[in-house]
């Protein structure tokens, strides 16, 4: 959970509780059968080469039946562990996992690979590294309509998937997965920011002006360009004058007002500026 006000988003009647854990049981119940981890039997026809069973392997993959996969790629490691069929086997493992959506198990398995194989292609190209902060994407909070919005939940699989995309960005600028990365960092980015909006707003709901400026900071520091630069310039500029900083409040508005002079807020804010000491 996360902290700051955590705990007052939570709080709740024990009627919405328990009418919102009900609701969300029928809800799962009806979603079950439509749940799994693919297509498929499971079933397979071991070869007697490494190669055959790899291809094997990559077939099942690709139409979804992971649990065939992994029988081959488990098969592979265990009767040609020096082929290096056994060491593509431990990669496709990690794909099937994900597959599966056993998205823990699978950044375990890719960074594994990543430790044990520092020199394979698929670790020099960015692949196992990108496939790890895929799966912390998938596993970002989601929205449903009978619980509270992803924005007030917990953050942590949206931080651990920022760390791992920027820290992707970085080491592998010419990695052909840089192009996905990149979307999929733009948006967490966005989910941050949306998030720390939310806090800030928060903190102002509540009167407490200094932990709006703290987040909305930490926003425009770290999540600039995600959407919500508008609108925290403009609560920034706010929370200033009630901590008794109207030259940064100037500072931000007048920001605002240069950078997105379109902006709904800017005729305000224009007005607001002729008042403030230069």
């Amino acid at each position: 959970m996360t902290s700051g006000p955590g705990e007052a988003y939570i709080i709740r009647s024990l009627g919405d509780f328990l009418m919102n854990r009900a609701l969300l049981l029928v809800l799962l119940l009806a979603l079950l059968p439509a749940c799994g981890g693919g297509s498929g039997s499971g079933e397979v026809d071991y070869s007697v080469s490494a190669q055959q069973n790899y291809e094997r392997g990559v077939e099942r993959l690709e139409k979804e039946d992971w649990i065939a996969a992994a029988k081959y790629f488990s098969f592979i490691k265990a009767r040609f562990p020096y082929s290096k069929y056994a060491v593509l086997a431990e990669l496709r493992m990690a794909d099937a996992e994900f597959g599966a959506g056993h998205y823990l198990q699978a950044i375990d398995a890719f960074k594994q690979f990543i430790k044990f194989h520092p020199s394979h292609e698929m670790v020099k190209n960015g692949y196992a590294s990108y496939r790890i902060g895929e799966a912390y994407v998938e596993m970002l909070p989601g929205d449903m309509f009978i619980l509270p919005p992803s924005y007030e939940k917990d953050q942590s699989a949206t931080m651990d998937a920022h760390r791992e995309l920027s820290t992707f960005v970085d080491k592998y600028p010419r990695s052909p997965y840089l192009p996905k990365a990149k979307e999929l960092l733009v948006r967490v980015n966005r989910k941050m920011a949306e998030h720390e909006m939310y806090v800030a707003k928060f903190y102002w709901d509540k009167g407490k002006p200094m932990g709006t400026v703290l987040r909305l900071r930490r926003l425009l520091d770290r999540h600039a360009g995600a959407g919500y630069d508008q609108e925290a310039l403009y609560l920034l500029g706010k929370a200033y004058l009630e901590i008794d900083e109207p030259a940064r409040a100037r500072q931000v508005w007048e920001r605002l007002v240069k950078e997105y002079p379109q902006d709904e807020r800017a005729s305000e804010v224009r007005a607001q500026l002729g008042r403030l000491p230069g």
